[in-house]
């Protein structure tokens, strides 16, 4: 079965049982690593593979190909898309400074960027300028050089964008929180619709608590993937971004993933579709 994920902590240790044939019954994986970016693109292209990693922003550009998984993605609280820019910690968060400035962003349809396009259209006079796509490892250092005004991040940068002297201008996160009382949407599993969902969900699953049971099993083949990475910065990227919701998105998972793509939708940022088709 073919499968395509991003070398990202999270994704390797997830994955780790299933890739390394540590779940009973569960076919062998073939892996393709890949940035949100490009995993976007392969399923919105319908050649992508049988399983992906992909935003939850580009659900409805796959819908009618893909469904989404109740398992293994990456969902949750206090782990939203920081904005950053150059300078002092200290200096006045004020979002008009972005007016008509260039901002770096990982993905034109990452969740990232749909949450940016939602708070910048409520606290950004005028709307922002220039946005710039880069794989996400290069945004803070663009912003640190002064290519960029601003920079939309993700992952790890939440606990390295000081060492890039960089400030935190607005979370994502703490703002769809206070909007909605949700978790926030951030990565989807996606599987064929041809396939056995279901089936697909166990393995999942079941690869998502093998990775909780024996969490030093995955360490060699997560760094491996993450070699430049401190070890203790991978392990708070998996505490944060692998938990209850990675097992099950439940009602609050889907009502999070529905409350998103329903605003984005009304807003015109993204393809019309059926909201029955997220659960289906």
């Amino acid at each position: 079965m073919n499968i395509a994920f991003s070398p990202c902590p999270n994704d390797t240790f997830v994955f780790h049982a299933w890739v390394h044939g540590l779940i009973p019954g569960a076919p062998k994986l073939d892996v393709m690593y890949a940035d949100i970016d490009i995993t976007n693109g392969l399923a919105a292209s319908g050649q992508g593979p049988d399983v992906l990693k992909i935003s939850y922003a580009a659900l409805p550009w796959v819908l009618s190909e893909y469904a989404l998984l109740p398992c293994g993605g990456a969902l949750g609280r206090g782990c939203g898309p920081l904005v950053l820019t150059k300078g002092s910690q200290t200096a006045e968060k004020d979002p008009a400074v972005l007016s008509g400035k260039r901002v770096a962003v990982p993905s034109e349809r990452s969740t990232a960027y749909l949450l940016f396009r939602l708070w910048a259209a409520q606290n950004v006079p005028g709307g922002v300028g220039e946005i710039v796509v880069m794989p996400f490892h290069e945004i803070m250092p663009a912003v640190r050089d002064g290519l960029i005004d601003a920079g939309l991040v993700i992952h790890e940068a939440r606990f390295t964008y000081p060492q890039y002297g960089l400030s935190l201008l607005a979370d994502m996160g703490s703002w769809w929180e206070a909007e909605t009382q949700l978790p926030i949407p951030l990565g989807a599993i996606i599987a064929r619709r041809s396939l056995d969902l279901d089936q697909l969900a166990a393995w999942t699953r079941a690869s998502v608590e093998y990775a909780w049971a024996h969490p030093e099993a995955s360490q060699a083949y997560v760094m491996s993937h993450a070699q430049e990475m401190d070890p203790e910065v991978a392990k708070a990227h998996i505490q944060l971004y692998v938990n209850s919701f990675t097992a099950n998105l439940g009602e609050d998972g889907y009502a999070a993933v529905e409350a998103l793509l329903g605003r984005a939708q009304a807003e015109g940022l993204v393809p019309p579709f059926e909201m029955a088709a997220l659960r289906k």
